[in-house]
């Protein structure tokens, strides 16, 4: 009896070796694997978009090329949009420092608004990195985005090229500009105007859109066309949006694609303007890499890997409200023309079937090579 009782205690004892060596300590709910669990980052990020108006990009680009980056790191995300309202910008982050986010990464609808988020969080020890726009005053740890002045100058020295092959090599540009509580805009501005006064061109009329409202935008460029009776050969739009609303007026008025025309952020109703001859050019970001580059970013930060994190952003911006350098990674853009159409189509950003859906847009993408 004492051999059988003690046969049974050595299997139940084996069995419980067992169990343990299958098992393994999971708080993310993922694999069961030990050794798979501990080699995720520890963390979740938080990230807020700005709208779904100004531009489609956020909706089409950045939430999708943002997750996939997350997902496959393996990292615990949460991406919401404010559309277009402060209050909710704020409520949005709260919930999300609330929640366990332990970074934050954000594109701000104006700096006042975000320096608050930037703020809350940064008292708690959570890193905020500005995504796409810088917020003034701020104090992120980090931005990510483009050279937003030389985006500015592809723009205009675009737009000078388009005015020439037209037949004017000088004359009065209208400036159709983003919101002016948005350090991008100002700064496309600064790349833009420069470039177009350089080329022998003259600013006559000059003005911003509140919140990149496309219909504000049509409105306002309505009223700069008829104070200026439409005495203009150009028009530098600040995005494709803004060049949308430009492109329906002048065709109201019987000037669609006489008048060079710009815009910005490779959307596929400006890369249709394009091909079709309405707006000269439009400037390609390639979200996909600012995207990736800020994902890198977070990741770094959620494994407690400042040197990791400040090797990553090497470049710097200046805070022209604090005049301290952000630690920044810096991206660059490119010009698009009806020839490099094809390039954006290629890099997987917008799918030829998007693009040349009409009799018309089919001929000129075979023309230009889209497919």
């Amino acid at each position: 009896m004492l051999k059988r009782i003690l046969g049974l205690v050595a299997i139940a004892a084996a069995l419980s070796l067992t169990v343990a060596a299958c098992g393994g300590d999971d708080d993310s709910g993922g694999s069961s694997s030990s050794s798979s669990s501990s080699s995720k980052p520890k963390g979740k990020v938080g990230v807020i978009l700005p709208d779904a108006a100004s531009s489609a990009r956020w909706e089409t680009a950045d939430r999708k090329y943002l997750g996939e980056a997350f997902k496959a790191a393996g990292v615990q995300y949460d991406i919401q949009n404010a559309n277009g309202d402060k209050a909710k910008f704020g409520t949005i982050a709260d919930q999300m420092l609330s929640s366990g986010a332990t970074v934050l990464l954000i594109v701000n609808l104006d700096s006042p608004s975000a320096a608050t988020v930037i703020k809350k969080a940064t008292d708690q020890g959570v890193p905020v990195i500005d995504y796409d726009r810088l917020t003034l005053g701020g104090k992120a740890s980090y931005y990510v985005s483009f050279d937003n002045v030389a985006v500015g100058k592809a723009i205009g020295s675009g737009l000078v090229k388009c005015m020439k092959q037209n037949g004017d090599s000088s004359g009065n540009v209208a400036l159709l500009n983003g919101s002016p509580t948005h350090n991008n805009a100002t700064l496309f501005k600064q790349g833009y105007a420069g470039a177009i006064k350089a080329g022998g061109y003259k600013v006559t009329q000059d003005q911003s859109v509140p919140d990149w409202d496309n219909t504000k935008a049509g409105t306002i460029f309505e009223q700069m066309y008829t104070k200026s009776n439409g005495d203009f050969v150009g028009v530098a739009a600040a995005n494709d949006g803004l060049g949308g609303a430009v492109a329906a007026v002048l065709s109201r008025n019987g000037q669609g694609g006489k008048i060079p025309t710009t815009g910005q952020d490779a959307t596929a109703e400006g890369l249709q303007r394009v091909l079709l001859g309405t707006q000269c050019l439009t400037v390609y970001k390639a979200v996909k890499k600012e995207a990736d580059a800020a994902a890198q970013l977070a990741i770094s930060l959620i494994k407690k890997d400042q040197a990791g994190a400040d090797k990553l952003a090497s470049q710097s911006t200046k805070d022209t409200e604090t005049g301290e350098n952000v630690k920044s990674v810096l991206l660059q853009s490119q010009a698009i023309f009806p020839q490099q159409v094809k390039d954006v189509v290629a890099d997987g950003y917008v799918q030829a079937s998007a693009i040349c859906n009409n009799a018309k847009l089919k001929a000129a993408c075979d023309k230009y090579g889209v497919s």
